[in-house]
């Protein structure tokens, strides 16, 4: 499914749930007192993406929008299908040539049949 993915963050804003919440882990009473970290939902697609590494929440934003819009990207990408290439035009002749060769060495290696001597 594509998605339209806006050009500016103010509208990529608009078409998503943003939730602001205290980052977890070390760094002291910095982190654990501020809502610094951003959690952004994209309410179309339902991609999720969450930057609690900068103290200050604006750079938190900023970060999940550019991963937010990266996800989009790759959900949006259709790999083209591949095609096989063509054979060269002397490919068949060559196959058969060796085949050829392979079973006239096959042929080398069996022992000769001795029927020994036939009277009549």
């Amino acid at each position: 499914m594509k998605y339209h993915i806006p050009e500016n963050d103010a509208e990529l804003l608009k078409a998503c749930r943003v939730d602001v919440m205290k980052a977890t882990g070390p760094g002291g009473q910095s982190v654990n007192t501020t809502d610094s970290a951003v959690r952004i939902t994209h309410k179309e697609s339902g991609i999720t993406t969450l930057s609690r590494r900068e103290r200050s929440q604006l750079l938190n934003k900023k970060a999940a929008l550019a991963r937010l819009r990266l996800r989009l990207m790759e959900a949006n990408y259709e790999a083209r299908p591949r095609r096989t290439p063509k054979p060269p035009a002397n490919a068949e002749e060559r196959r058969l040539e060796e085949k050829r060769r392979r079973a006239q060495k096959i042929k080398q290696r069996t022992k000769p049949v001795d029927f020994g001597e036939i009277d009549h």
